[in-house]
């Protein structure tokens, strides 16, 4: 049998606005049950226990708001964490290694920060029961005998030293109101060298302007420095390579790959040249956005990336998309001369 999911996007989800058609066609429904009925809230409200998947409502729906898919029901016990009723679910989760980097790569929406921020602590992982979530012991049973189940203990006890960069770096203007160099003071550990940090970054010029005043890349390398110059124990990076150009990704991808020679770095990155370039191992992430997501096992950076192009996952003999991704050696064009004018423009002024 297999396990369902039904999501709701609930922006989306304007009962006022249609004639309940998914509560109207639900067949289950026609039967007398309640698979289907408004929530206090007056959103849709979906019994994945009653729901026999014949997807009607998702068809029905003017607004688009309903998902309904299956799993095999095995996968369905490794649940990580679920937001609450008929939204997003991860399933499984990274493996953080010592000395070593482990890259997350996958479609956005699929659950890479969520992972994120249940490896940090920040988010506490319910396993599914959103309504009575586990305690700290339940959480480290069900992880007990694999890698995790440290990992979660030392959470659960505070020894964990975390240091996270996240993704959305355009918000720290908001919540930072100095310069650069107060910024960074801010984190540096007492380990850590504050003027290294900044040499390795080319933020030399930015250290004394405010942190409103910052291009993306500036901004986004600030971020990085901040993250690195924390004393941890687990590195956590959001897309650390966004706004830079290539030059400046290299000088990431060093200040990164030197925190990995004493800590554990976990990296979530869709630049595959700069993945590849700075992970020892992969976890492909998949499934469908913002409906569920499911963690790979663990593999080499060369195999995963290979995986990821193909589309499929040979350990767990599963495929996440049709077709696979192939790079043509020449180009498809002979004489790009040739190419036929559709439109031109004369006179422009800006």
């Amino acid at each position: 049998m297999p396990h369902r999911i039904a999501v709701l996007d609930r922006e989306s989800c304007h009962s006022r606005k249609c004639n309940l058609e998914c509560i109207t066609f639900c067949p289950v429904n026609k039967t007398g049950s309640d698979c289907i009925v408004l929530g206090q809230d007056a959103k849709a409200l979906i019994s994945e226990e009653l729901c026999t998947g014949c997807t009607i409502c998702v068809k029905k729906c003017p607004f688009e708001a309903i998902s309904i898919i299956n799993i095999a029901t095995e996968l369905g016990e490794e649940k990580v964490h679920q937001y609450g009723v008929n939204t997003f679910r991860l399933y499984k989760i990274p493996i953080p290694k010592k000395k070593a980097v482990v890259g997350l790569v996958g479609r956005n929406g699929v659950g890479k920060s969520t992972a994120l921020n249940v490896l940090s602590g920040s988010l506490k992982p319910n396993l599914g029961r959103y309504e009575v979530p586990p305690s700290w012991s339940e959480i480290i049973e069900e992880f007990q005998g694999t890698e995790l189940q440290s990992h979660f203990e030392a959470i659960s006890n505070g020894s964990l030293r975390v240091s996270i960069k996240p993704q959305a770096v355009y918000l720290i203007p908001k919540v930072w109101s100095g310069t650069v160099r107060d910024l960074l003071k801010a984190q540096a550990g007492a380990s850590r060298d504050l003027n290294e940090m900044s040499d390795s970054l080319d933020l030399n010029e930015c250290l004394d302007r405010n942190v409103s005043e910052l291009s993306g890349g500036e901004l986004q390398r600030t971020a990085v420095a901040a993250t690195a110059l924390k004393d941890a124990d687990l590195y956590l990076f959001d897309e650390p390579s966004s706004y830079n150009d290539v030059f400046q990704r290299m000088h990431v991808s060093h200040v990164v790959s030197n925190l990995a020679k004493r800590a554990s770095v976990v990296l979530v990155e869709h630049y595959l040249s700069f993945l590849d370039y700075l992970s020892d191992y992969i976890h492909i992430l998949y499934g469908e956005p913002g409906v569920y997501g499911i963690v790979s096992s663990i593999q080499s950076a060369r195999t995963g990336i290979n995986e990821l192009l193909e589309g499929y996952l040979q350990v767990e003999n599963i495929r996440f998309r049709d077709q696979p991704v192939h790079f043509d050696i020449y180009s498809p064009l002979e004489d790009v001369t040739e190419t036929p004018t559709i439109c031109s423009y004369t006179e422009i002024t800006k």
